[in-house]
């Protein structure tokens, strides 16, 4: 031993902390506790996007329902219009 000092292993030099590495620490958590709500929003917001419809699924959807009631508008107004006869003048037998 120099001059009366004991050596100093690992294990003592990390129970003192100098007050800037636990000022450093205090800010550490202090940054924790703010962003963990913000974090926990994030990833709300990023599976309720995932999850929701988007605007070309709407978009199909609804051009599928028009394509089927012009479908099925076509189809009963062909039928109907053969059956009528489209003479001018009705009276006529």
């Amino acid at each position: 031993m120099i001059f009366g000092l004991k050596t100093m292993g690992r294990k003592d030099a990390s129970t003192s902390r100098t007050p800037v590495d636990q000022y450093r620490k205090q800010i550490g958590k202090q940054d924790y506790k703010k962003t963990r709500p913000m974090l926990r929003a994030t990833r709300l917001k990023a599976e309720a996007k995932k999850t929701a419809l988007g605007v070309k699924e709407v978009a199909l959807v609804l051009a599928a329902i028009l394509v089927f009631l012009l479908a099925f508008y076509a189809f009963f107004y062909l039928n109907v219009s053969d059956e009528v006869d489209l003479d001018l003048d009705p009276d006529e037998n």
